[in-house]
This record gives structure tokens, sequence and C-alpha cells, in this order.
């Protein structure tokens, strides 16, 4: 599967996950519709086993690896969900597993990785984690990779599938996060084959910038991460979900933190969700497509993840001042 990954790809992937995965809904949000004022329709993916769309591709790959590939075990690099999701799965495959994770990850995800069973390596940071894997493939295990995969991105989009099969046929622009551009990849491939009218928009927070600025300098390129958004904090992006990017994406839209944590708390409040940052700043994004575009638009979002404790977005509420 070189290149852009095609239809037939992710209809493949499709059918080596059902059954392991959960074909998550696609519903109208009226809340949501009327807070920005266009029609909204929400794939509710934090209703994934998980709580995240990460499990998709984690079992695409699980699934794709040799019965000595398996035995020998895997490893991952994670900020939080890629980590759980592997770990999850793997373990429901009975494959061994580590997670290589920066100190900065939050506790949650941590002890939910080290609760299914897979062994954790904490490092300084995600660049350090990237690091150490060289080493591990060295002992034998198999890289899951969070993105820079075309297994990976192939179950990702079955999220573009489902949507295309079940949201209305009005939807017109499709906005999704970017951490490494693993899901944004996924689901612009399969929405450029399914339905090719609709537009796709990416979302990042600001210090989380990996696909923004690769795209603004013709290449994927090492950033510096500062945003609070760890889901979304990836070093860089990979040459592979660049070139998806720089293909199928509108564009690349930036969000600070502080409206990330606001769109989370809009989500719990006009749609009853409980969100993690990394699908709050969908919400700011949404806006600025809709000053873009205009109130002709019909809002699709990809609500990625719901990994995320009270604590944290109490915390937040208080540092942005959203009180």
């Amino acid at each position: 599967m070189n290149g852009i990954i095609g239809i037939s790809d992710i209809e493949a992937a499709a059918r080596l996950i059902e059954g392991h995965v959960v074909r998550t809904p696609t519903v109208p949000g009226p809340g949501l519709s009327e807070l920005l004022g266009v029609p909204v329709t929400a794939k509710l993916e934090l209703l994934q086993r998980t709580g995240s769309f990460k499990a998709r591709g984690a079992t695409a790959k699980l699934l794709s690896l040799s019965e000595a590939e398996r035995a020998a075990g895997v490893v991952a690099v994670s900020g939080g969900n890629h980590g759980i999701a592997l770990a999850v799965m793997a373990a429901a495959l009975h494959v061994k597993a580590t997670v290589v994770m920066p100190r900065t990850a939050p506790a949650r995800s941590i002890a939910l990785v080290e609760a299914a069973g897979a062994a954790v390596r904490l490092t300084d940071g995600m660049d350090s984690a990237f690091e150490l894997v060289p080493r591990l493939r060295d002992e034998g295990l198999t890289l899951v990779h969070p993105f820079d995969d075309p297994v990976v991105i192939a179950g990702q989009g079955t999220v573009g599938l489902e949507l295309a099969e079940d949201a209305d046929d009005d939807v017109t622009d499709v906005i999704v996060s970017i951490g490494g551009g693993g899901l944004i990849a996924g689901v612009a491939a399969a929405l450029r084959a399914r339905r090719p009218q609709v537009r796709v928009w990416g979302v990042e927070t600001a210090g989380a910038q990996a696909m923004s600025e690769a795209l603004a300098a013709g290449a994927p390129l090492p950033v510096a991460v500062s945003s609070i958004v760890t889901t979304l904090s990836a070093p860089s992006v990979s040459r592979l979900t660049y070139d998806h990017a720089a293909a199928l994406v509108e564009e690349v839209l930036v969000v600070p933190d502080r409206e990330a944590v606001r769109g989370s708390l809009e989500f719990a409040e006009h749609a009853k969700v409980w969100t993690e940052p990394a699908a709050g700043c969908l919400l700011p994004a949404a806006r600025q497509v809709l000053a873009r575009v205009g109130a002709g638009a019909r809002i699709g979002l990809v609500v990625c993840g719901g990994n995320v404790t009270h604590r944290e977005i109490s915390e937040w509420t208080e540092r942005f001042g959203l009180d």
C-alpha cells in the first residue's frame, strides 16, 4: 500500500477489525447545531473501545501480524490514547505489549496501560520515547506506530467509511483533529472515495502544530511541542500522513489550548458528551470553517476521544479562567 491509502485498503481493514471494535454512532447534534448556527453531525468515536478511535488502527495492525511477530510482542510510543488502545487490544488478542510513554502523559493513561497488562517504559519526553524504539525493535518487538503505518491509517480510515455511510447526504465539511495525522489521513482517503464533494479540514492546538508547520515548509519537520493536549503532541508528522494531508485536506487550522478546553466544556453543555481537548478543539475550528465557507455549511465532527479526567478539566478551566 504505497502512497495514498485506497478505499479497498480501508474496506479490507473494516472487514479485518469487525467484531473487535465498535461501530460508533453517527448522530445529529441539535445542541451543537444551535451553538454553531448550522446543522451539525457528530461521529461519536469517544464511545469506541478504550475511549478513542485508536482501537481501530491498533487492532488492524495486530491482526495483520504473523504468528511469529505476535509471539515476539509489540511496542508502541504514545502520549495516551494509542498506548491505551494497543495495551487493551493486545491483551484481548493475547499479544505481549510494551508501551513507551513520556512522563508528561496523563497519569490515568499510564495507569490504564499498566492495568491492561502492558509493560510501560517512561521517558522524559516524546522525542526520547521515539528514540528508545529502535533498541526495542532490535530485541524482536514489532513497532505499532501511531500514524506512520499504512495498515494503521487504513484502520483509522474505517471512521471515515462509517461516517460516509451513516451521515446525511448534505454534510459539506468534516473536521478532524490532527496529532501525527493518521486519523485525518484515513478519514480523508475514505471520504475522497465515498463523498468526494465533502471538504475535510484538520485542526491542531497551538504548540502541537506538526502538520500545519509541515505543510508550510513543504515537508515533515521536527516541531517544538508545548500544548497541554498531549494526545495531539506528535514531535513531527510522517511523510505518509503529510502526503495525505497535502493531497486531500482543505486546510489545517490551529486553535489555542484555552479554546480547546472551552470546546470540551461546550461539548458537555450542548451535546452532553465528555470529550478530551483533542476533540474539544473541533468547535473553535468549526467556527473558523464557517467564517471561511459561510452559513450554508453542514458540519461533520469526528469526536475522536473522551479520555480525560474531571480533575484535568477542572484544572484547565481554572488555569484559563473559563469559569
